[in-house]
């Protein structure tokens, strides 16, 4: 975790259009302590990463590049083949985008999560991983990364002196590897706030997560994300926070942790 007795709330932010959903984000941003801001591979523009930035930058909220392959109209869940240089500049173009408009918003960019596929892909795929780690040394060797704990990503980043923070899942369920259940899956995706709570407080406080066939699997994690395109995120989101709260945490960036 962050330290003792405290915990970071993310949130994937900036994916829709429209005015719903532009008030999702902001009751999201209430709530939250760091925010994936998506880079306009995957959703959004560059007037709603503008917008979601300032909301974020207004609430003093870390601000996180949440690169993807070039996929909008697959939401960024599909893999693309992209060679190495390819990758490393879309994974830069999206970065310094989103770090023009959070400096204009009197911010930075304080990390980087990679979205969707690419993110899963990278968790077991070191060559992969290797090059969007490296395209973020390229740009600030001091930008950490966020990843699942024991994965490539994580060894990769590590092995460079990139720096990273381990995330969980509350509203995603883990099978047997520790790895995210395919969403095309039943039960990948959980919407049940005091389902969803109940996790989230056993991850941070315990350290641990009941997997799809039952077991316990011990997880150290610096940050808890819920899905900003989960049905009902808002209310899910505030049952997390208040779950996490009562028992005893603290909510903070990971970044000022």
């Amino acid at each position: 975790m962050t330290g003792a007795g405290t915990i970071d709330l993310n949130c994937d932010l900036g994916e829709g259009y429209g005015p719903w959903r532009m008030g999702e984000d902001d009751a999201l941003l209430d709530i939250v302590t760091s925010a994936n801001i998506a880079c306009g591979f995957h959703a959004g523009d560059p007037a709603i990463m503008r917008r979601t930035v300032k909301s974020a930058a207004e609430r003093a909220i870390s601000i996180g590049a949440h690169v993807s392959y070039p996929d909008l109209q697959g939401f960024g869940r599909r893999h693309v083949e992209r060679s190495v240089e390819e990758l490393s500049a879309d994974v830069l173009y999206q970065l310094g985008a989103l770090d023009a408009l959070a400096i204009a918003a009197g911010s930075r960019v304080a990390y980087v999560k990679p979205h969707g596929a690419l993110y899963n892909e990278m968790a077991v795929d070191p060559d992969l991983a290797r090059t969007v780690v490296t395209a973020v040394l390229s740009y600030r060797d001091d930008l950490p990364l966020l990843c699942m704990p024991g994965s490539a990503t994580e060894e990769v980043a590590r092995s460079t002196g990139l720096p990273f923070y381990s995330e969980g899942f509350a509203d995603r369920a883990y099978d047997a590897q520790g790895r995210l259940v395919a969403r095309r899956l039943p039960g990948a995706v959980l919407t049940d706030p005091a389902e969803v709570s109940s996790r989230a407080v056993r991850m941070a406080a315990g350290g641990t997560v009941r997997t799809t066939d039952g077991a316990e699997l011990s997880l150290h994690i610096d940050t808890l994300c819920v899905h900003g395109d989960t049905p009902g995120s808002v209310e899910l989101a505030r049952a997390v926070r208040r779950s996490l709260e009562e028992a005893g945490l603290q909510m903070r960036s990971f970044i000022n942790g």
